[in-house]
């Protein structure tokens, strides 16, 4: 290879090469394919390297905090932590009111998951605890089982409790089986099941958890009393019963909730607007937190205004609880869906801030960390633990640099559980339920997705919408599984219809483009190049048929077909008499029309090569036949399959391929794959693919290799002729 100095261009000159003599000429280097027995073995096999590598795997607080820089990091960690648990405090009431919970719940899901998270997550960066979508889903569980109206469901362990206790046992089993879910996935090294979770679908599906959470917000902020309902359609029977009780709204809660919305909302963005000036963002929610549980106890809200506040807060934490099995049986199916999405937002969150900060983060090992998480939590009454995108925001922005600064958080959050949570009483919920809605700032703004994916990738925008309106009409469990399967459609009807084209050398090149693209290209007579941007497999080779047979202008089936009753027909002719052969050719001999007579041959003998023994003659099928005998004419003598976008193909696959391959080849048709992976190459010689009709001598290394064999072996055809010039193919040296 030869660059020239000065000028963006290269000069190559090397052999043409198929694939048998590209292999002759250069050795292979032998790998051992190791087998699944190896594997297995492999997996089992332990050392005292491997288990000292497992333990900092299990454990990834020991490789970090060795690294622990004290002088460095110490302090931004406090500030951080500090800062981050004043949030969590608040977040923690505001979330909890999502899953229909008593407020001081969500302090217990504010603290255990993210003690136990300190030691077996991966992430630094990430601030655990209640995230609202999870909550949302978590409530729909409760009010199904424990109605705010009503009788709860026949559940074994339900004697003897309250209602909030129901609850309370509801959400924990719930989440505890949530967390073995995400355990086991971690320990069988499934973490790669969120990859089947797209940025697209993730955010159709947290835009629909948005507009639930602010359907289920806003009777706190129009102090109204409003069941909990849960299943399909559930948040417009919520709409339906709010307008109906619109005339009871609490005025005053109202003006409470606007007040904080617009105070807290200015100084987001003033937050956001000047945060390279701002050492640390200004803390609203906690500042008009503060002032409101102040003015509703001074001024006494509870009784004057009716207004409805979060009332007694224990001090201390409860005694552990094991899970109800009887919950387990019934909640099954939520719990997988929130196990997912539990951990499918809190890995995307880790992952932006692991590129951030240059460190890399353990997807198996993450499901394991929030497992655990959840396990644990669950058994002291908290609920299902992710990452909040703003409490997270507010941890690393604030300066955190590892999950100490998460640890001092949940010892903030312990300071007010066992000791001033009592100044938290008076806090009107109406000020909870705003704090959510603003939150749900940057969920809701995903709506202005949907144009730029209908513009950019119209089939994403559909996953996009399916997933949102079904999550918003049938609830989020369900609606997640609709949008998978509306993407898993998406994703199938891609590969099943790819866009196949005809390609053509750009002149005075080695590059082939699709020739409705350039003007300046190169076809050569009878010549085909074909591309399939696809794997092949059984739900698309039929499709790929269909496409090849508009390529090349013909079906060789039929031609085929066709053919071989032409053959037959003569060979009929002959033996009466009607047709000879001379030298000048067939001559017809009848004295009257010959007419055509019904064939009753078996069709599976016409799919058969044509075969001329027991004639004079090869026949010309280009030229004219005799006795009015018409047969398809074939103008292409060569096509070339370019595979370099196939990356696998299905025993089914590999049939079909071969039938088609062999039909071309009956009709005369020169068939060559270029570019093949190595490995397809391999499965089509374990599988027998080969035969007399179909080689291995087809396969080329290059598409360029095989278009000046074929150059060299039709030299006349594969020149383009015009009333001006020839256009010579390219030269080998190029």
């Amino acid at each position: 290879m030869q660059m020239r100095r000065g000028a963006q261009q290269y000069v190559v000159a090397r052999p043409l090469y198929s694939e048998e003599s590209f292999a002759e000429d250069h050795e292979t280097v032998y790998r051992h394919r190791k087998t699944m027995l190896d594997h297995i073995k492999q997996y089992f096999t332990c050392d005292a390297r491997r288990a000292k590598n497992t333990a900092l795997s299990l454990l990834p607080v020991i490789a970090w905090m060795k690294i622990y820089r004290i002088k460095e990091w110490l302090l931004s960690d406090i500030v951080s932590g500090i800062s981050t648990g004043l949030v969590a405090v608040l977040q923690g009431l505001a979330y909890c009111l999502l899953a229909s919970l008593p407020p001081w719940y969500g302090l217990f899901s504010a603290f255990f998951p993210v003690v136990l998270y300190f030691f077996l997550g991966t992430s630094r960066h990430i601030s655990v605890g209640p995230f609202p979508v999870l909550c949302l889903m978590i409530g729909s569980v409760v009010t199904r089982l424990v109605p705010d109206e009503g009788l709860p469901h026949n559940i074994t362990g339900f004697e003897g409790l309250t209602r909030d206790e129901q609850r309370v046992l509801v959400a924990s089993s719930v989440t505890f089986l949530a967390g073995i879910m995400q355990l086991a996935m971690g320990i069988l090294q499934v973490g790669f099941v969120v990859m089947y979770l797209s940025d697209t679908l993730v955010s159709g599906f947290t835009t629909a958890a948005a507009v639930h959470i602010l359907v289920s917000q806003l009777k706190f902020v129009l102090g109204l009393t409003v069941p909990g309902l849960s299943g399909p359609l559930a948040l417009i029977y919520t709409l339906e019963i709010i307008f109906n009780k619109i005339t009871s709204t609490n005025v005053c809660d109202v003006v409470i909730s606007l007040t904080i919305m617009v105070v807290v909302f200015v100084v987001k963005e003033l937050n956001d607007r000047f945060k390279s000036k701002l050492p640390v963002p200004i803390p609203i929610e906690v500042i008009m937190t503060v002032i409101a549980c102040g003015v509703s106890y001074a001024f006494d809200f509870k009784t004057r205004y009716g207004i409805d506040v979060v009332g007694y807060i224990p001090k201390g934490y409860e005694p552990p609880m094991a899970p109800n099995l009887h919950i387990f049986q019934e909640t099954a199916v939520e719990a997988f869906p929130m196990a997912i999405v539990g951990f499918a937002v809190a890995f995307s969150v880790a992952k932006v801030y692991s590129v951030k900060h240059d460190y890399t983060i353990d997807g198996n090992q993450e499901l394991i960390a929030f497992g655990a998480s959840n396990i644990f939590g669950a058994s002291f009454k908290s609920f299902a633990a992710s990452t909040a995108l703003s409490r997270s925001a507010v941890q690393e922005s604030t300066g955190g640099k590892t999950q100490v600064a998460g640890l001092l958080s949940a010892i903030i959050v312990m300071i007010v559980t066992l000791a001033i949570g009592f100044l938290l009483e008076p806090l009107p919920k109406s000020v909870l339920g705003a704090v959510v809605i603003v939150n749900l700032k940057g969920m809701l703004m995903q709506f202005r997705d949907v144009p730029y994916l209908w513009r950019r990738d119209k089939p994403d925008c559909v996953v996009w919408l399916g997933t949102c309106i079904a999550a918003i009409l049938l609830g989020l469990d369900l609606g997640l599984a609709a949008g998978l399967g509306v993407e898993l459609i998406s994703v199938v009807l891609r590969a099943q219809f790819p866009r196949c084209s005809v390609l053509a050398n750009i002149n005075g090149t080695d590059i082939y483009k699709d020739r409705k693209d350039y003007v300046d290209i190169y076809e050569p007579e009878g010549v085909k190049i074909f591309r399939i941007p696809s794997p092949i497999f059984f739900a698309n080779i039929e499709f790929f048929r269909s496409k090849l047979v508009e390529a090349v202008g013909f079906n060789p089936l039929r031609v085929l077909r066709k053919r071989n009753k032409a053959l037959r027909r003569i060979r009929k002719l002959l033996k009466k008499g009607d047709l000879q052969w001379t030298s000048k050719g067939f001559l017809n001999t009848s004295c009257g029309p010959i007419k055509e007579s019904e064939d009753e041959s078996n069709m599976e003998e016409l799919d058969l090569p044509t075969d001329f023994k027991d004639l004079p003659t090869r026949i010309d099928w280009s030229a004219e036949l005799p006795a009015n005998i018409i047969v398809p004419r074939v103008d292409v003598h060569s096509l070339v399959l370019d595979f370099a976008a196939v990356s696998f193909l299905d025993i089914s696959a590999l049939k079909g391929l071969k039938t088609m391959l062999k039909e071309l080849i009956r009709v005369e048709v020169e068939v060559y794959i270029v570019a093949c992976d190595p490995y397809i190459l391999e499965k089509l010689h374990d599988c027998c693919f080969f035969d007399d009709e179909v080689q291995p001598s087809m396969f080329f290394l290059t598409l360029h290799d095989a278009m000046l064999y074929i150059h060299e072996k039709h030299p006349g055809s594969t020149e383009k002729k015009s009333d001006f010039e020839k256009a010579p193919y390219p030269e080998t040296k190029f």
